[in-house]
């Protein structure tokens, strides 16, 4: 077998993370017949590109304009960070009556800490949100209409943001793939910044929740600046004086 050159090595391990969801160092020392150290350093270089983030042992793919993570990945990372985060932003509802649920994982386990001692109307664009919420007595689910997008279960395009368009909201929970002082917060999918857009639009509060990796990372597309958020929700693994400077743009961080 013909070795391959470092951009050959880069590329098939970028392949490799994003049809698994992530690699090893070990296994892919092997695959490709080199040294760990050598796949160590493609890493490196992999990730000063943006094109995966490193951790103990191996990489996980970060997304973009071409790369997006199913729902069905996202609910294996991170998870116990998630649910902690989502507990406590599904507090921030207080007398809120008319809730906007974002699709992704996160925002889901916000959906089911939601309070469920009294009414509540909640309008998603996400098929899944919609389903555990709607057999609810004391809920009020409206699930916005669309072009269902398969690896989130979310609804997408005109007819979505139409619909959006009509509401005044109390509050929304949003999910975003990337959030940096610079950039602001983004997805890598247009149309998806669109209904993120329209709901940031809608809402009199707007609540991000996310978890520590989502800081630093930008996608292709800007949905809203940092300073549109009264509240950014995330866990202690971001460090207190990162949160601080998220902070000094306006909205206030909670770090659980």
């Amino acid at each position: 077998m013909t070795a391959l050159s470092a951009e050959e090595r880069q590329r098939e391990i970028v392949r490799a993370a994003r049809r698994s969801g992530s690699v090893e160092v070990t296994s892919l020392a092997q695959r490709l017949g080199v040294a760990k150290e050598t796949v160590r350093r493609d890493l490196r270089a992999l990730e000063n590109h943006g094109l995966v983030r490193r951790t103990h042992g191996g990489a996980y793919p970060v997304e973009s304009a071409g790369f997006e993570t199913t729902l069905a990945f996202r609910t294996t990372m991170h998870v116990p960070e998630k649910r902690a985060i989502a507990r406590a932003a599904a507090e921030l509802v207080q007398d809120a009556e008319t809730v906007f649920v974002d699709e992704g994982f996160t925002p889901q386990l916000i959906a089911e800490a939601l309070p469920r001692d009294r009414p509540l109307t909640v309008v998603t664009a996400s098929l899944t949100t919609a389903g555990a919420l709607a057999t609810d007595p004391n809920m009020t689910v409206l699930l916005l209409g669309g072009r269902v997008r398969p690896g989130t279960l979310g609804t997408v395009d005109h007819w979505t943001t139409r619909m959006l368009s009509g509401f005044v909201l109390d509050l929304a929970f949003i999910g975003a793939n990337g959030i940096s002082r610079e950039h602001g917060l983004t997805t890598p999918d247009p149309a998806v910044g669109e209904v993120k857009r329209q709901a940031v639009r809608a809402a009199r509060r707007i609540v991000f929740a996310g978890v520590h990796s989502k800081f630093g990372a930008a996608g292709f597309c800007r949905f809203a600046e940092v300073s549109a958020l009264d509240t950014i929700v995330t866990s202690r693994v971001l460090p207190a004086a990162e949160a601080h400077r998220y902070a000094l743009l306006g909205p206030q961080v909670l770090r659980v």
